[in-house]
């Protein structure tokens, strides 16, 4: 009995929970891993991604709004997409004030800022995230949509013809843009036709180049607006 009762106490110990042991025989507790503390860099990463998340949801409502024919319903959509675009404003603020020197904050200060119709303080965090990473394509685009909304157009078309040496894709982004400036500018009160004309004959030469040329030399899509 005695043979068994010692073999059982052996196994209790073989099976119980594994514990470090000090050199006396003592069970010696398991260091923890200390949580790992977030720094305002990793705060700014964590709120700029918490605004690009609001803002998918309020750019899938403000594209909702457009295809609705029910004002009642279209009008609700743009009310979710403004406080979509306000909460992200909100983080991306936050984002931009942990971390100054994160272009990208700033260039959805911008788009924000822009999509609430504050064009002026959009323009100016543009400017900031072009200071931080100059040729910033994003920033270009966004830039040249806010020029449309303050029907700077000499501005928008430089903004165009920058990204068509650069990149193609968010060049014709911008391009659709302007085609929507113009058709706005058709149905909309106290606008000169004759300069709307004007601009509408640039953008249809620029997007019959666009359609011609997959690719075009730095020096040739930077050369001056026809």
């Amino acid at each position: 009995m005695q043979r068994n009762h010692v073999v059982l106490s052996v196994c209790v110990l073989i099976n119980a929970t594994p514990v470090a042991w000090a050199a006396g025989g003592a069970p010696m507790a398991m260091p923890q891993a200390a949580p790992r503390v977030q720094t305002p860099a990793d705060q700014a990463k964590s709120a700029y991604n918490d605004g690009i998340r609001d803002v998918h949801k309020a750019d899938k409502y403000q594209t909702s709004a457009a295809e609705r024919t029910d004002p009642k319903k279209k009008d609700k959509d743009l009310h979710e997409a403004q406080e979509h675009y306000g909460a992200a404003l909100t983080k991306f603020m936050q984002a931009a004030k942990l971390d100054p020197n994160m272009h990208e904050a700033w260039n959805y200060v911008g788009y924000t800022n822009r999509k609430l119709g504050n064009y002026d303080i959009a323009l100016q965090a543009y400017e900031r995230a072009l200071t931080l990473h100059p040729g910033y394509p994003e920033a270009l685009e966004y830039r040249g949509e806010a020029f449309l909304g303050l029907n700077r157009v000499a501005d928008a078309q430089q903004a165009y013809l920058d990204l068509f040496a650069s990149n193609r894709a968010l060049a014709d982004k911008l391009l659709a843009a302007m085609k929507g400036w113009v058709a706005t500018q058709r149905t909309a009160t106290g606008t000169d036709p004759t300069a709307v004309d004007a601009f509408d004959k640039c953008v249809q030469e620029r997007a019959q180049i666009a359609g011609q040329t997959a690719s075009l030399t730095r020096a040739g899509a930077t050369s001056m607006w026809r």
